[in-house]
């Protein structure tokens, strides 16, 4: 196993090296329209639990208005009226997610594995513990993102998030960034 880990790090590495100098001049025109629309950062920071318990500082490019509580979306009472103009393209297409691969170059998080959950998510942290999922680091994708994402409930997501435990490869994280591709591209399963 200890293999594993050692070439999925290069490999998270190789990609970053290859998409940061290709995703630059897109980043910074999407900074620019997030900026155009409305008031505040285009970059939204924030507090996630990752591998084993620890925080870090999850990268996203802002897609809702700047006082939007921090609570995960699909718990939010209207979370569609506190979605920017450009926040909902960049949700749709998961453009909103392309800052986090600079938390893979530094290796708070890694292209496959369970997405990084909020710091108030206490109810799926603790399923997670239970699962031993809490060892595997955060990945940008994952088995339950190309399984349902946030349509699934909590005790389902940690049971895929398991299954992606006892089975990873890097065959399986290559399959997940394909199946990833095509879900972002026909739009399936876009919250």
């Amino acid at each position: 196993m200890h293999r594993y880990h050692v070439s999925k790090r290069v490999f998270d590495l190789a990609i970053c090296l290859v998409l940061l100098p290709l995703l630059m001049p897109f980043a910074v025109m999407i900074m620019i329209l997030i900026r155009l629309d409305t008031p505040g950062p285009a970059i939204y920071v924030s507090s996630r639990v990752g591998r084993n318990g620890k925080r870090f500082h999850m990268l996203k490019f802002r897609t809702m208005t700047k006082d939007t509580p921090e609570v995960a979306t699909h718990l939010m009472h209207n979370a569609a009226q506190s979605v920017t103009a450009v926040g909902g393209f960049l949700r749709k297409t998961s453009l909103d997610e392309m800052p986090q691969i600079i938390n893979v170059f530094a290796g708070d998080m890694s292209l496959v594995g369970p997405r990084p959950a909020l710091t108030s998510q206490s109810d799926l942290l603790a399923l997670r513990d239970q699962a031993r999922v809490c060892c595997l680091l955060p990945g940008v994708t994952g088995w339950a993102q190309i399984n349902g994402r946030d349509r699934l409930s909590i005790p389902d997501k940690v049971a895929l998030e398991q299954h992606y435990l006892e089975h990873q490869s890097m065959r399986l994280d290559v399959a997940i960034i394909a199946m990833t591709l095509l879900k972002v591209l026909s739009q399936a399963d876009v919250a």
